[in-house]
């Protein structure tokens, strides 16, 4: 096979002023003013049972409540499943929704609403990852211009959810296309001599090389067509245009260096991926990144339809409420707890009746709990409530939509914006009402 033919050096660094720095006009405009912030979603991927963890119902009979107990939380009144008794010592710190509610009790269908704050376009039973799909979050802050000067918009680690052929939608920028899909980090920080593999610059660019050229190309808006001047067997695909920016950026390329973080922070979190994982989610937002998605393990690894009591207690529960815990206590000493929202929820719940053959629970989308922090959330405060066995919200529910509109409105952009796909067909962005329970209003 012959080699390929080397890159000519300016389309690259065009390409990179490009991809990084050159946001059209028009697509900056679109974002709302203010002061913006972070989000990090942290995505419990296969949904756990808000039943067993923020909606405990002691006084439920024993195949509804389970066999877990509960924990007094510092916010009197407020009770938290027996196995989260860090983050229910924080309670006055963070606030819990109870009420989220939707009709689609399908994985894929309901981690694309989760992940994007809309419906699945053409939703049928596990159809797959597609550029039919609606942007996920990190997406549209890229579209409406938040990922400027080597700076990525989002960052989605450490897995990427799929089995086999089936991949779940949501997970990129959809119909915006690749221009705007998240940077995608496909390996576990807790690992040893973890590092990002498109993190590194082709043969013959030096960093310094490449920052004093997109240096100069700054203010140049290029197009992404520049690439098309480059031979096939030598374009650079989107990871390695992004890794380029990156690197001549400087602070993302170290926020990745995680084994900079003192031992003690480090522990902290939890040597695991979950902690590991939110470790590196909070290096960067402080390193300028505006969405960073953490999925909390692989595909279905909250999906209890057996041992569910089991699992919780010994496998995820844990090191959940050890990473979160150290997450909130880091965001407030490090002075980020009002610039970064932290969601903490799965796509949906779990039935709350307990399958006695095999000690499981369901799926069951018609009423779940999310968990929120930092980003102007007032704290100490439990906001909706089921019915008191964890069937059906009791007070009015609040959708996905609306989480969506609540991330939008934090990142600082107006959720009913139009958008543009890739054939220049119109869409709104968000069709929810932002949340402003959360804010105390």
């Amino acid at each position: 096979m012959p080699s390929p033919k080397p890159y000519n050096r300016r389309v690259l660094l065009q390409a990179g002023a490009s991809a990084f720095c050159g946001i059209g006009l028009p697509e900056l405009a679109k974002a709302s003013t203010g002061k913006p912030k972070s989000v990090i979603l942290v995505n419990q991927t296969g949904a756990p049972s808000h039943i067993d963890t923020l909606d405990p119902k002691p006084d439920a009979p024993v195949e509804i409540r389970g066999s877990f107990g509960v924990v007094k939380t510092r916010v009197p009144g407020i009770l938290f499943g027996e196995h989260l008794p860090l983050l229910a010592a924080r309670a006055d710190r963070l606030a819990v929704v109870r009420s989220f509610a939707h009709k689609d009790n399908n994985h894929t269908a309901a981690t694309h609403h989760l992940i994007t704050g809309a419906i699945q376009p053409g939703v049928r039973f596990d159809k797959p990852l597609s550029r039919d799909d609606w942007p996920c979050y990190g997406a549209g802050a890229s579209y409406f211009g938040l990922g400027l000067q080597g700076v990525p918009a989002a960052v989605t680690l450490p897995t990427f959810l799929g089995e086999g052929p089936l991949v779940w939608p949501g997970q990129h920028a959809g119909f915006l296309g690749p221009r705007h899909d998240p940077w995608q980090i496909s390996s576990d920080p807790n690992a040893a001599g973890f590092k990002v593999d498109n993190l590194k610059l082709p043969e013959g660019i030096t960093v310094d090389t490449l920052a004093g050229r997109l240096e100069l190309l700054r203010e140049v808006d290029a197009s992404q067509r520049i690439l098309e001047r480059l031979p096939e067997s030598g374009r650079l695909d989107e990871q390695q245009r992004r890794a380029a920016g990156v690197l001549a950026s400087g602070g993302v390329a170290r926020a990745f260096e995680i084994d900079r973080e003192p031992e003690r922070m480090r522990d902290a979190y939890g040597r695991h991926m979950f902690g590991q994982s939110l470790l590196l989610a909070r290096r960067l937002v402080q390193s300028g990144v505006r969405v960073v998605q953490a999925n909390m393990g692989r595909v279905q690894n909250w999906d209890s339809h057996s041992n569910n009591f089991n699992r919780l207690s010994r496998d995820l529960l844990p090191p959940l409420d050890k990473a979160v815990s150290a997450l909130l206590d880091d965001l407030s000493s490090t002075g980020l707890i009002n610039d970064v929202l932290v969601v903490v929820m799965g796509e949906f719940g779990r039935t709350p009746k307990i399958d006695s053959s095999n000690s499981g629970r369901d799926h069951w989308a018609a009423c779940f709990s999310g968990l929120f922090f930092g980003g102007g959330v007032q704290g100490g405060r439990v906001i909706g409530r089921s019915d008191k066995v964890g069937a059906y919200p009791a007070t009015s529910p609040f959708s996905l939509d609306d989480l969506g509109a609540t991330v939008y409105t934090t990142l600082g952009i107006e959720h009913e914006s139009e958008m543009r796909d890739r054939q220049n067909r119109p869409a709104q962005l968000n069709r929810g009402k932002p949340m402003s329970a959360l804010l105390g209003a």
